[in-house]
């Protein structure tokens, strides 16, 4: 929330100066700002929607309405960065003002705010082992570098003079470049998520390492896990014993699933099928 109204304010204040200055780097850098403030409320409204319970309907419950909501609005921001970068190519050869040297001001403004918003979610994303207030965090360290960009490229026009008014269109270029990067890296990680792409290797390992601490449960043979919004989804395949009885199975099953579940609070499901241990037979282990 803080990021969210920090990216609405910024957004209004480079655009009302991009506007009035004549500078198109300042209003690429609030495009920027304003796609940024789009899909965090997009996010809150389709976390809402994802929080909702399974129904006759969607038996697996709502979670995938956030990877969808993200998906759109990254196909919208790199659209949004594709027309201000055609506006900056035609600006080339147009002549304008130089910008004033307030410009400077919001620009440097912004590199300071947002690295400062960085430094911030980094250490709240630490504390808490939150993966994805960590990336966030690094979308705010990438908003610095626009920004940087921005003020490089108006110190630029305002020491060098009006022959080196490119820079700024230059800049806004540069911001486009670093906005289609971070959108088509949006698109792709939801679009992941949509295809249910297994998930990271270091969390993959440890759900195989936590199920083979339960007693009863002699090897791992499949684990599939997939993300769903902020949750999890997990398959296992569990190799036990073969001369027990599908009650004495069942109930293996039963507490992988529970400690899984329990060590890993973003787990939503645990679906755990049996297989018999190929080195046992009759109780007695083959080894």
């Amino acid at each position: 929330m803080l990021g969210l109204v920090v990216n609405i304010s910024l957004g209004a204040v480079k655009l009302a100066g991009g506007i009035v200055s004549g500078s198109f780097a300042l209003i690429s850098d609030a495009v920027n700002s304003i796609g940024d403030s789009l899909t965090s409320l997009v996010v809150v409204v389709a976390l809402n929607v994802a929080q909702r319970p399974a129904d006759a309907e969607h038996p697996y419950g709502h979670t995938r309405a956030e990877a969808i909501a993200t998906s759109n609005v990254a196909l919208l921001i790199m659209l949004s960065a594709l027309f201000v970068g055609w506006e900056s190519i035609e600006r080339f050869s147009v002549p304008h003002r130089v910008p004033p040297i307030w410009t400077l001001w919001i620009a440097a403004g912004n590199v300071v705010i947002k690295e400062g918003l960085y430094r911030y979610k980094v250490r709240v994303g630490r504390r808490t082992g939150s993966t994805a207030i960590i990336a966030n965090a690094w979308d705010h360290r990438s908003d610095a570098l626009c920004s940087l960009a921005v003020l490089i490229g108006l110190g630029t026009v305002r020491w060098l003079g009006p022959g080196y008014i490119w820079a700024d269109e230059l800049a806004a270029l540069v911001v486009v470049a670093l906005i289609l990067w971070s959108g088509g890296r949006l698109f792709y990680h939801s679009a992941n998520e949509l295809m249910d792409v297994q998930a990271e290797d270091n969390l993959v390992s440890q759900m195989r390492s936590e199920s083979l601490q339960v007693p009863g449960v002699r090897n791992v043979e499949t684990l599939w896990v997939r993300k769903s919004g902020l949750e999890y989804f997990a398959d296992i395949h569990i190799e036990v014993d073969a001369a027990l009885t599908v009650d004495e199975g069942h109930r293996i099953g039963h507490h992988v699933k529970d400690h899984l579940l329990e060590q890993f609070p973003a787990l939503r499901d645990v679906l755990v099928h049996l297989e018999p241990h190929p080195h046992t037979h009759n109780g007695i282990d083959s080894h």
